[in-house]
């Protein structure tokens, strides 16, 4: 059921604490950890706790999550210092636009100069 946990999910394990993460941020609706695979000095994970496919389903479910994701991209963006120098923040939403965990997600690259378009 959406919004509920799926016991195939690697990030609800996450959420769950069944799978290990550096987790940098966590609220009652969101948990923050660092990318396994960083493309920028800063790339952290910015997840729901609950569990929907993409930031599309989400947003359509769950609208005061999405805002809590994105407020906790700034506090990310600020305790990794890189608020005043610039961030990227990034939803992929299905596998053509390269998402790969279908449990919605945002990402917070810093750190480097980031192009645009970004490829």
């Amino acid at each position: 059921m959406a919004g509920e946990p799926q016991a195939d999910c690697l990030f609800c394990k996450i959420v769950a604490g069944e799978v290990p993460a550096t987790i940098v941020r966590e609220t009652e609706t969101t948990v923050a950890f660092r990318d396994i695979n960083p493309q920028a000095p800063t790339h952290v994970l910015v997840i729901p706790k609950v569990h929907y496919p993409d930031a599309a389903t989400l947003a359509a479910a769950e609208p005061q999550v999405v805002a809590d994701i994105l407020r906790e991209s700034r506090e990310v963006a600020v305790e990794d210092k890189v608020e005043d120098r610039g961030y990227r923040v990034v939803f992929n939403t299905g596998a053509g636009a390269g998402q790969t965990v279908f449990h919605a997600h945002l990402h917070v690259l810093g750190g480097r100069g980031l192009q645009w378009p970004p490829g």
